[in-house]
């Protein structure tokens, strides 16, 4: 069984979307499991691959990260500062991780009911349903 790691916080509305959607995903995709994660956890690379499902700043509708290049990580000043992006650059750095694939949903939705389509579509392509 194949397993998405889902990324939010249920408090913060602009980064709770990827919660709201499991019930719905696991209906569609019962062959995978979904993950809520805090970035505090330790994330566990299955055979060096991570799918994560997670909000993301700055893109206007859900796009495919596949390069641990393109996620942005600022300077680390306390343990605050630990997020997903460096935890990711980190276990890639220490050869965990090889593969990466999120799923990137925009932090401003007008419509949810398309951003959960745009999310179907992209775990459909990274599993090739």
């Amino acid at each position: 069984m194949s397993i998405i790691h889902i990324f939010g916080n249920p408090l913060l509305p602009f980064d709770s979307l990827p919660i709201k959607f499991v019930p719905r995903l696991q209906k569609i995709f019962p062959k995978i499991e979904f993950k809520i994660f805090d970035p505090s956890e330790n994330l566990k690379p299955e055979n060096k691959k991570l799918f994560i499902i997670d909000t993301v700043e700055g893109i206007e509708k859900v796009t495919l990260i596949k390069d641990i290049l393109q996620i942005k990580t600022d300077r680390i000043h306390s343990l605050h500062d630990f997020d997903l992006g460096f935890n990711l650059k980190l276990l890639h750095k220490i050869g965990e991780l090889e593969e990466v694939v999120i799923v990137g949903v925009p932090m401003e939705v007008r419509d949810e009911e398309r951003v959960f389509e745009e999310v179907v579509e992209g775990i459909n392509k990274i599993f090739n349903f």
